[in-house]
Order: structure tokens, then sequence, then C-alpha cells
């Protein structure tokens, strides 16, 4: 006789997927994704270096969010405010290039100098001087760039360009508890386009995420299981509004009143960093059920 699982502590469902393909730029909203072993696919695939191959973001260049970027017959474009579009086949790429993210050096490919010009052109204009001529780069499928080994429980995992971790998991009941803080103090609602997250949860309490051990997701090719890491420390970059680039301070001064999280020394935290423990080729989609279990520690 088979002893049937027990039940799941929490239920809920994907509302949203996103995958950001460039890295700091604008996301794109999506009903159904394909997970791999870095996270969704294209999702931080190409990323935007300076002359030395070191990274740049919306933290030093806050009008990357301006740029909007859609699939289209095979290729990704790019459109920027006063910019003709660019356009790069998904599996293009020019020569090799040594990148830096934070602290890994690797391998990438350089897009090539009409990506670097256009990047240049629509972000170097109001830029420091040494981020005036920019390049773009796009990941090695045969580079492995593990994840930080001291929050995966001892599982191996790797990503692309993201920060350090194959996805970003936040729910929508925790941007709702932000706006009603935000408005309590006078200030606009947020959408939640400042936090960039990959997985959208709905159907559960605030931040209920954080509480988390792992996600299990019934799709038509079998179960995903993701595995929650480390709390999602958050930079200036929410207080950016992605439709203006302009930044100011409501949200991370409301974030700092109640999301101080001493699992990172009172850093303030938003979402949960996760890794694919299995599902790889498997699809996500929206209206997805999904059942985790409490974590204890």
């Amino acid at each position: 006789m088979t002893t049937p699982e027990p039940a799941a502590d929490l239920q809920a469902h994907i509302e949203q997927l996103w995958v950001y393909p460039v890295k700091s730029c604008a996301g794109i909203n999506l009903t159904q994704a394909e997970l791999t072993d870095t996270g969704l696919l294209y999702d931080r695939a190409w990323m935007v270096v300076d002359s030395a191959g070191e990274f740049v973001s919306q933290r030093e260049l806050p009008r990357m969010a301006l740029i909007q970027p859609s699939f289209k017959l095979g290729q990704l474009m790019l459109r920027a405010p006063g910019m003709l579009s660019l356009h790069l086949a998904l599996d293009g790429a020019e020569a090799p290039a040594r990148v830096r993210i934070w602290d890994d050096e690797l391998m990438a490919y350089d897009m090539g100098n009409l990506a670097a010009q256009w990047f240049s052109d629509f972000l170097g204009h109001d830029a420091p001087p040494d981020l005036k001529r920019l390049r773009l780069v796009r990941f090695d499928p045969e580079v492995q760039r593990r994840c930080d080994p001291a929050w995966t429980a001892g599982r191996e995992a790797t990503t692309q360009f993201a920060d350090g971790f194959s996805l970003l998991v936040t729910s929508q009941a925790s941007l709702d508890g932000l706006n009603a803080r935000l408005l309590a103090g006078g200030h606009a609602p947020v959408t939640m386009a400042r936090f960039r997250p990959n997985i959208l949860i709905g159907g559960v309490a605030p931040h209920d995420e954080d509480r988390v051990a792992s996600w299990r997701i019934a799709t038509d090719g079998g179960v995903a299981q993701l595995h929650n890491t480390k709390p999602c420390a958050r930079c200036p970059i929410p207080n950016i509004d992605p439709t203006t680039a302009q930044a100011s301070p409501e949200v991370g001064d409301t974030l700092q009143a109640y999301r101080q999280d001493r699992r990172l020394g009172g850093a303030i935290t938003f979402g949960m960093n996760a890794i694919v423990v299995d599902g790889d080729g498997l699809t996500l989609r929206v209206g997805q059920a999904l059942q985790a279990d409490w974590r204890f520690d």
C-alpha cells in the first residue's frame, strides 16, 4: 500500500513570470517560461559592461530601466526613447571577452560594435567619464558560474548574469503590504517592476516566501523543485521609478522601518533568492499551483 504524501504547509499559485534578458534593463512579463538549471530561459543572458569588462547596472546608470526588451522571430529586440530598435539574434555572438560581475571573472561573448554603440549612445550621454563607452556581452553557456555554496545547503547550483542565484521569488501580498505603508505615509504606490522578481506568487500572506524552504510546482512534464537560499538584500534600485528612471528615497525609507533582516546583519530585504533543484526543461505557466513547506532554522 502506498503511503500518501503529507499535506503541504502552504498552497499558492504562480501569478506572474518575468525574465530580464539584459541585466538591469526592463523585464518581459510572460505567460509561460522554460525552466533551466540556471533559472528561466534567457534571464540575465546579456549584460552591459564598461571598457574594462566590469558590469554596470541601474546603480550607476538609472536610464537602463528605460530599455525595453522583447522577443520576436528568434531575436531579442531592444527599444529605448529616441533610439532606433536594436535587433540581436538569440544565438548570436561575435568575439570572446573576459568580464567581471561582483567577485566572479569569467569568459563571455562580446555582441559586437553595433550593440556597443547603441548602448553607449543611449546611456553614455550623462554617464560618468569611465562609463561613456559601453559593450554588450552574452553569457557563455559552457561557463559554470556557481552560486554561493554557503547558501545552497550543499547543493551545486549555477546562474548566468544574475547577482548571485538562479531565481528571485516574491509575492503580490508583500508588495500590497509595502504599498499600504507608502500610502499611509503620503506616497504613491509602486509596482513590482522595481523589485525585478522572476516568479511572483499569489495566494499567500505578506512575506510568506521568506519562511519557505522549497517550492514544488506541478507542470505538464513533471514536478519542478526550487530551493530558497538567501534573502534578497536591496540596494537603491527599488528607489528608481522604472517609467522615468528618476530616483526618490521613499521606497527604501519605508522598507527600512520594517524589513531589516537579522539573517543579513540588518540589511533591508524583499523577496527570496532560489535555485533550481529539479526541473530543467520543464515549462512554468501563470496559474500553476505551488506547494511548499515551512523552513525551521
